[in-house]
């Protein structure tokens, strides 16, 4: 009964395992979750066509351009001349002289200064040369005077001063003069190379033709990185659809077809107990009738000694013999012919070899698969293609040339007519540069000659032992200062006008234009209505939007908007309509939605197995009484224990005194352990052997009826649910693969979205040659051009000093005329001159 217990609930947790699985079809998993791989990474293939930006890069020289800027901001105060430009510019004759004037005040001071240095320098060295004739200006001294020492180190000390500030400012001069030099070519080159990238970035935008790799064209080839893709998961698509719908099954149907091998198993193993049942409970039978007859003669024979009056203490056994009968009758036990009849020739069909062929169908199905899908995988592919030219048709739409077109007419314009104007500053500042370079070299010939003077008088003074030695040296010092004095007043003219000249230019970039332009005054200016005539309307030109100005533009441009948004072109073409998903995927999805395919056709139990379960389960093998057997089987072979009676004889044999009684007790014995060994353990061993089939039947017989049933509606459940859930599978894969393709093109649709209203026509490159142009002209040419006149400016007015220290110290190395002897003078003290006698020049 525990047994049974048991088997009855093992059988209905099957029951309800096989239930839960029927009853929650395959196929309702969510799709996989998107990994790293489905996200497109697309290439930036519109940065070569971006302008880099320039920078203000340190220099050692900032700290002198800041003084510069400080200065020119001390001599123009005035802020940018709204009104006087906006005359000039509409209407040049209404410009009056002395609105300029007022304007150009700061300049027109420094004008005059410039234009009385000018004058007064040739002036003062035709005077000086006058007095030279005369011998009045850098003659000698006449006497002797305790401070001459002293004015002497004074005047040293400041023309040694006055001449390294004059060093020091050549040095500038000539460090930011080859600045310009260098930053001027660069800088020129730099004006129609930007104005000629900027018109190829406008270009480029809308350039769509079939042999095009720039602009949107760029972006749409990109449409390759989720056609590629795709490709290349429609690939793997039909072997991973058969892979997850035999994942998917393979517990029922191997539930099922295991189920089915057992019933097959319980139908052989059955047959195989019946007829060991029948066969045994036969033989036990026969077997009962011979060892009937040998017991009762052997009960005779051992009673009739035992009663024996010669047996000593034999009573004792005598009961035990009289009860020496059989136990267990089998002839009793119910007949299994009839179950045996019924399955008679059993089993019809090869139940292996069913199983093995369902199994290898069902595990085909990958196979299958690919198989099936081959067709619509090729459609698919030529759909790809077709989509292609969809996705080609967004850049054969987009408007931009109507819009893109002034622009770059505009700058077209801008470079052809900066070319002869660049020309002529390249022409004008090869000529500073050349002007500037002997100026600050005749100005170094000048220090030279200050310095050999110095040295010279110097050394004579020191030398006053001797005096030819003395007036030899002290003479060629005092000639070389005068020669450094004539060319200062022979070229401080041309250097007043060069330092003017470059300090008009550079001064007015600098005030007008680098300092408006900063604080951005300049677009504000060109934003006001009316202060540009209508031909030079940028904002017409430029096609911005009505409500829009040069300084938003700039603004959105520089935070990197793009033309879409600056031009704002959304009003008139609706990008978002254009880059619909379904646009372009309509057609892929309606041939994935309509495929089908029957994948799940698999035979598990065909009719004449159907038949052999059947045949099984009405055989009747459930209706025999297997209690009748194992009652039977309770009962002994022999009621009395044929080895206990044995002994019992032997122990007798040992106590009797007549020698014939113990011989017979011990032939009786032997006869007894004969019978045990030979007959009845045979029957023992046949009851055994039908306890075995009786125990595995009976544990059967209740439950095979509805095993069979519950194999048979089981088998036939998963044979017609293979094929509905396997295309519930096969759409949920299309679902799944449809949506994971579908984020493809979205990402790519997004990506063209992006592109093309921030990127591609990215209006930064505009902001970003504005700000070089800043750079160039203010930081890298304006900054060097202004220090150049600023310190070639100061070695021109330090010249003044120069040349009055030079000339009074030229007395100090020359003999003087009428030496008084002193040896305790302030003068022969230090130098320690000797007596000379006064020399004409």
């Amino acid at each position: 009964p525990a047994g049974s217990v048991l088997a009855a609930e093992a059988m209905r947790a099957a029951g309800l395992l096989l239930a839960w699985v029927l009853l929650h079809p395959a196929g309702t998993q969510q799709c996989h979750l998107a990994g790293p791989s489905s996200v497109l990474r697309f290439t930036d293939t519109h940065a070569e066509i971006r302008v880099p930006a320039l920078h203000r890069v340190p220099s050692s020289l900032d700290p002198l351009y800041g003084l510069v800027r400080r200065c020119l901001d001390l001599i123009q105060q005035n802020p940018l001349p709204t009104e006087l430009l906006r005359a000039a510019l509409n209407d040049p004759g209404s410009v009056r002289t002395l609105q300029v004037v007022q304007y150009e005040l700061g300049y027109v001071v420094c004008a005059a200064v410039a234009l009385l240095f000018t004058v007064a320098m040739p002036v003062a060295g035709t005077c000086f040369c006058y007095c030279r004739s005369r011998r009045r200006c850098g003659g000698r001294l006449r006497a002797h005077r305790r401070s001459l020492g002293c004015r002497r180190h004074c005047l040293l000390a400041c023309l040694s001063l006055t001449s390294l500030i004059i060093l020091t400012s050549v040095i500038c001069a000539f460090v930011t003069s080859q600045r310009v030099k260098g930053q001027m070519e660069p800088g020129l080159g730099a004006v129609p190379a930007t104005l000629r990238t900027l018109r190829q970035h406008i270009d480029s935008v809308p350039q769509v033709g079939p042999l095009s790799w720039q602009g949107v064209q760029m972006v749409v080839d990109q449409f390759e990185v989720p056609r590629q893709q795709i490709i290349s998961d429609l690939g793997g698509l039909s072997r991973s659809v058969g892979l997850s719908i035999h994942t998917q099954l393979k517990a029922m149907t191997y539930a099922a077809l295991a189920d089915l091998q057992d019933r097959a198993g319980d139908l052989q193993t059955s047959l195989h107990h019946l007829q060991i049942l029948d066969k045994t409970a036969r033989a036990l039978a026969s077997a009962r009738a011979e060892l009937e007859l040998a017991l009762q003669e052997r009960r005779r024979r051992v009673v009739a000694l035992l009663d024996d009056p010669r047996c000593t203490s034999c009573a004792s056994v005598l009961g035990r013999a009289q009860s020496l009968e059989l136990g267990a009758d089998y002839g009793k036990v119910p007949s299994v012919e009839k179950v045996l009849k019924a399955l008679a020739g059993l089993p019809r069909s090869d139940f292996a070899e069913m199983i093995r062929q369902g199994n290898g169908t069902f595990n085909s199905i990958p196979e299958l698969a690919v198989e099936r899908m081959a067709q619509v995988i090729q459609d698919l592919r030529e759909e790809m293609a077709r989509m292609t030219e969809k996705v080609q048709s967004i850049a054969n739409s987009f408007p931009l040339p109507d819009y893109t077109r002034p622009i770059s007419e505009a700058l077209e314009k801008a470079e052809e007519r900066s070319q002869p104007y660049l020309r002529e500053v390249e022409r004008f500042e090869r000529y500073r540069w050349i002007a500037g370079t002997v100026l600050c070299s005749i100005i170094l010939l000048i220090l030279a000659c200050n310095v050999m003077g110095m040295a010279l008088g110097a050394y004579g003074l020191s030398k006053r032992e001797d005096p030819s030695d003395y007036e030899c040296r002290g003479e060629a010092g005092a000639k070389f200062l005068l020669v450094g004095v004539g060319l200062a007043f022979l070229f401080s003219w041309l250097l007043i006008l060069l330092v003017f000249a470059t300090f008009l230019v550079g001064g007015n970039i600098q005030t007008l234009v680098c300092r408006n332009w900063v604080n951005q005054e300049i677009y504000k200016f060109i934003d006001t209505p009316g202060n540009l005539p209508p031909s030079m309307n940028l904002t017409r030109q430029l096609n911005l939007r009505r409500d829009s100005n040069l300084s938003a533009a700039y603004r959105d441009c520089k935070s990197g908007a793009g033309l879409w948004e600056v031009l704002q072109l959304d009003r008139s073409y609706d990008l978002d309509e254009h880059l619909k998903t379904p646009k372009y995927t309509a057609d892929f999805q309606k041939r994935l939605g309509d495929f089908t395919a029957r994948l799940g056709e698999v035979r598990l139990l065909r009719s004449e197995g159907r038949q052999d379960l059947e045949t099984f389960a009405r055989s009747g093998m459930d209706e025999v009484d297997y209690g009748r057997f194992q009652e039977e089987m309770k009962n002994p072979v022999v009621q009395t224990s044929l080895p206990a009676l044995a002994r019992s004889l032997e122990g007798l044999q040992k106590m009797q005194r007549n020698g014939t009684v113990a011989g017979r007790l011990a032939a009786e014995a032997q006869a007894l352990w004969k019978m045990q060994n030979s007959t009845v353990q045979s029957q023992e061993a046949l009851v055994a052997k039908l306890g075995e089939s009786v125990q595995f039947l009976s544990r059967l017989a209740p439950h095979l009826q509805e095993q069979v049933k519950t194999t048979l509606a089981t088998t036939a459940s998963v044979e017609a649910r293979l094929p509905v859930q396997a295309q519930q599978i096969l759409r949920q894969e299309i679902g799944c693969f449809t949506r994971k393709e579908l984020r493809y093109f979205t990402q790519y649709l997004n990506w063209v979205g992006q592109m093309l209203r921030e990127d591609v026509a990215s209006c930064q490159p505009l902001a970003t040659a504005l700000d070089n142009g800043r750079v160039i002209l203010c930081d890298r040419i304006a900054d060097p051009w202004n220090a150049f006149w600023f310190s070639l400016g100061c070695c021109t007015f330090f010249l003044i000093p120069n040349i009055i220290f030079a000339v009074r110290l030229t007395k100090h190395f020359r003999p003087i005329r009428n030496r008084l002897i002193s040896t305790g003078s302030e003068e022969t003290c230090p130098f320690h001159i000797p007596r000379v006698t006064a020399l004409k020049l």
